[in-house]
């Protein structure tokens, strides 16, 4: 288990950027799958983009993102201080809710990456704000 602490969230202007941080503490294996969801009230929660990291990747790391979010986002990680970052551009206001981040320490993405339930872990939440 891990513990993960997500921050950088508030309010950004339509048309604007946010980056968003997911510090991990605890151990980290070399065969895990991040993911950054989010949840607008009255909906369910939804994938936003997920990041795999193992040896069977070229370069390491693979990445998936929602259809939403196809190149308005890009989802990272900082090995070294074990942070997963979401930036986000060109904000619309149906991209307010709150951001959790989350692991599956146990094994790399697979089909399954934009399935909730398969995340053992998960952060508290931040929430970004584009008004209208």
């Amino acid at each position: 288990q891990v513990t993960l602490v997500e921050s950088g969230g508030g309010s950004v202007e339509a048309g604007g950027s946010v980056r968003l941080s997911c510090r991990v503490i605890g151990v980290v294996y070399s065969r895990t799958c991040w993911a950054w969801f989010r949840q607008a009230p009255g909906k369910e929660r939804e994938i936003v983009a997920s990041i795999s990291v193992g040896p069977a990747y070229a370069g390491g790391i693979s990445e998936e993102y929602a259809d939403s979010m196809k190149g308005r986002c890009t989802i990272s990680r900082d090995n070294a201080d074990d942070t997963m970052f979401l930036e986000m551009n060109s904000l619309k206001p149906e991209d307010t809710a709150t951001y959790y981040c989350a692991a599956d320490l146990r094994r790399i993405c697979g089909e399954d990456w934009a399935d909730p339930g398969r995340y053992n872990n998960w952060g508290q939440g931040t929430q970004v704000t584009v008004p209208s």
